[in-house]
């Protein structure tokens, strides 16, 4: 596995890393044999640490967790038992997906700027585009909506768009406010009269 230890307004010290590199290999080897790659960032604000933690362990998979501490050892022990808990959650799931190939076809994705309100008035009217400040490739991959829940659950990300292996249109499931995941689908909505099913979480 690629390991990369960092650190902002902090020296990781080379025994921060050894602990680092020794716990992912112990708590990731309960559940894949062949990660990727991983990357740790530690980071301290007044007297806390923080630690964000995120992990490649398949093609397409991320788990990703965080955490804060009065330490920096306790803030990245206390992610990596959120991540453990997140991949136990999923264990027997994740060693069949990883077996598979999942399809994928790639899409641009963009990061738009704040406007002011005079910006987004001119935008709502369709007389301006909104500013873009960053554009990147990201992969839309074939699944389930309970492979795409997974996903979501491990990577911690708000939203996820996929394209549904049952009928091969595009779908989202995101994180609802009251703790959900909702999901959308706009050829069930053409169905059924309406617009996104629910998925519990």
């Amino acid at each position: 596995m690629n390991l990369t230890v960092k650190g902002k307004n902090i020296d990781v010290g080379e025994a921060l890393r050894t602990h680092v590199a020794q716990a992912l290999d112990h708590g990731i080897a309960k559940y894949f044999g062949n990660p990727i790659e991983a990357t740790v960032t530690f980071s301290k604000q007044s007297h806390l640490f923080s630690t964000d933690l995120s992990v490649h362990v398949g093609r397409g998979i991320l788990v990703q967790a965080e955490a804060s501490a009065d330490q920096a050892y306790a803030a990245f022990d206390l992610a990596m038992d959120h991540l453990a808990k997140r991949m136990r959650r999923y264990k027997r799931r994740l060693r069949d997906h990883h077996r598979t190939e999942t399809q994928s076809f790639r899409a641009s994705q963009y990061i738009l700027a704040p406007e002011s309100e005079e910006a987004e008035a001119a935008v709502a009217n369709g007389s301006e585009a909104p500013a873009v400040i960053a554009e990147m490739q990201t992969e839309i991959p074939t699944l389930t909506v309970g492979e795409a829940v997974m996903r979501l659950d491990l990577s911690d990300l708000k939203a996820m768009m996929f394209t549904n292996r049952a009928h091969g249109g595009l779908n989202m499931v995101y994180r609802r406010n009251d703790g959900n995941i909702g999901w959308v689908d706009p050829r069930l909505g053409q169905a059924q009269g309406g617009a996104a099913g629910q998925a519990r979480q």
